[in-house]
């Protein structure tokens, strides 16, 4: 069984650590990650330079560590906390993080198609280490004095895809796709309380990026279309219940933001423009109960391919 863990690039000068930018082939013993059995590989693994600066320079923007080191088991078994892992490269990130008195930083999880902040916690070295080498994020609980990986009760994980430093590195982003709900209500975020709703007196608000708001409001609109028929009249509503509208509103939207190029009208009317169609698109995506989210997946899934090999591999698909 073949299993990827991080490699690091971005992290150090090489004129300062004379050992980054070599591959080193380290084996590996994880105790107790598997109860009586234990884990060994082999993981190579690389550090360099990320943007113009190294990452000591303070105002060096996010750092990314990137994961492409490829990890061979005899039998992962059932783990469901992630383990810590150690090599010098490893412990050369993690002396370059500032770390509080109890040696915690904050360590914030977002959904890396959304945006959408999905919760907040605190990690200590191990817990940093363990989320780069397991690809799913990992905390340290203070109440409990232990690690803890999202989802080892709930099994909504959350995949890391990458990890970001911050300029004062006293803080990190983990960026990853949840498996499923990542609060403990059954709320997709854990920031769903506004305080100006509170101060107003309203109820729960979640915290959503511009359209993934939107997509909330027009799923409001789909759902009194069936629950709610004396419900005020809805433009949102009217091109759900009619797709030849929906369609030909689609298609003259797009036709005017065309012309806002051909006809040189600025950047106010291009931006006017595109709203229309991104607004008009998603009525029809909730026509079909198709997700942003789904969206957004597949456009980055198509971030490492060519814009023509993908057309030409949907032609032969036809």
């Amino acid at each position: 069984m073949v299993m990827v863990v991080p490699r690091l690039q971005g992290l150090a000068s090489p004129n300062s650590l004379s050992f980054l930018d070599k591959r080193i082939a380290t084996r590996l013993l994880l105790p107790n990650a598997l109860g009586s059995r234990r884990l060994r590989f082999s993981a190579t693994t690389r550090l360099g330079w990320c943007g113009d600066e190294p990452l000591h320079h303070h105002k060096q923007q996010s750092t990314a560590l990137h994961a492409t080191t490829v990890m061979s088991t005899e039998d992962l078994g059932a783990v469901e906390r992630a383990a810590p892992v150690s090599t010098p490269e490893m412990e050369v990130l993690l002396d370059m993080l500032k770390w509080d008195k109890q040696g915690l930083l904050v360590a914030v999880a977002q959904h890396v198609d959304t945006g959408a902040v999905l919760m907040q916690g605190f990690a200590n070295r191990d817990a940093v280490s363990a989320t780069l080498a397991s690809r799913r994020a990992t905390f340290y609980s203070r109440s409990r004095s232990s690690l803890w990986t999202k989802g080892e009760t709930s099994s909504n994980f959350i995949h890391i895809l990458d990890v970001y430093v911050d300029c004062d590195r006293d803080s990190i982003i983990y960026l990853g796709k949840p498996d499923g709900p990542t609060c403990h209500t059954g709320a997709e975020t854990c920031y769903y309380t506004s305080a100006l709703q509170l101060l107003q007196g309203g109820g729960a608000k979640p915290l959503l990026p511009t359209l993934l708001s939107l997509e909330s409001t027009i799923a409001q609109r789909k759902a009194e279309e069936v629950t709610n028929l004396a419900a005020k009249p809805s433009w949102t509503k009217r091109l759900l219940e009619n797709p030849k509208l929906l369609c030909s509103k689609i298609r003259e939207e797009a036709d005017e933001l065309c012309q806002t190029l051909e006809a040189s009208e600025g950047k106010a009317r291009t931006a006017s423009e595109m709203a229309d169609v991104l607004y008009h698109a998603m009525v029809l995506l909730a026509a079909q109960d198709v997700k942003l989210e789904d969206v957004l997946a597949t456009l980055r899934a198509r971030f490492t391919q060519s814009g023509v090999e993908e057309k030409n591999s949907r032609l032969k698909q036809v």
